[in-house]
């Protein structure tokens, strides 16, 4: 281990730590890695080339990034590193999170907090349902999508998993909206 790798191991956990803790999501925090990274640990063709790995593969794309960008960087130590400062900011921001709910689980408050909370996530849920349902029925016949749509609330109504409602849905869709192009 010599003191280049060292620095290029430091630089990549503040480059990962820094970027997880600044950047929301992992869409928006590629152009903050693009600007950390190229020309500093690595060039642009092999910025690009693991954008597109990351984007292929399953699984997070900003871990995904993160052992990529490591490897090239760094070896193995570096994806370690990197691992490390992508996973670290928000290991420790739901370990703060958990704590602090669990502290205040029994407050009185905190019930009435989620009782206030829960018809507006149901209103939510219903009015992207509203918006889909539209979206279907501006087909030629609306009797299809409401049948689609009875099917799949009774389906629902009978506690079967909705992988299992939406892929009989989507059966139905071709079945009853039968366009031959393909």
């Amino acid at each position: 281990m010599n003191k280049t790798s060292v620095s290029v191991w430091l630089r990549l956990l503040w480059m990962f730590l820094k970027v997880n803790i600044l950047s929301p999501s992992g869409p928006a925090s590629i152009g903050f890695l693009y600007d950390e990274a190229v020309g500093k640990i690595m060039t642009e063709e092999r910025f690009v080339e693991a954008v597109g790995f990351s984007n292929v593969l399953p699984g997070s794309e900003a871990l995904k990034l993160a052992m990529f960008v490591g490897f090239a960087a760094g070896g193995i130590p570096g994806v370690l590193t990197a691992l490390l400062g992508a996973i670290l900011p928000p290991t420790v921001l739901m370990l703060i999170v958990a704590a602090f709910l669990q502290r205040i689980q029994h407050a009185g408050w905190l019930a009435n907090f989620v009782a206030g909370m829960s018809p507006a996530v149901a209103a939510l849920i219903v009015m992207v349902a509203w918006e889909l349902f539209r979206a279907g029925s501006r087909r030629k016949t609306d009797r299809r999508v409401i049948f689609i749509a009875a099917f799949s609330a009774v389906a629902f109504w009978f506690n079967i998993p909705s992988p299992f409602v939406l892929l009989g849905a989507g059966v139905l869709g071709v079945i009853l909206f039968g366009r031959r192009s393909y």
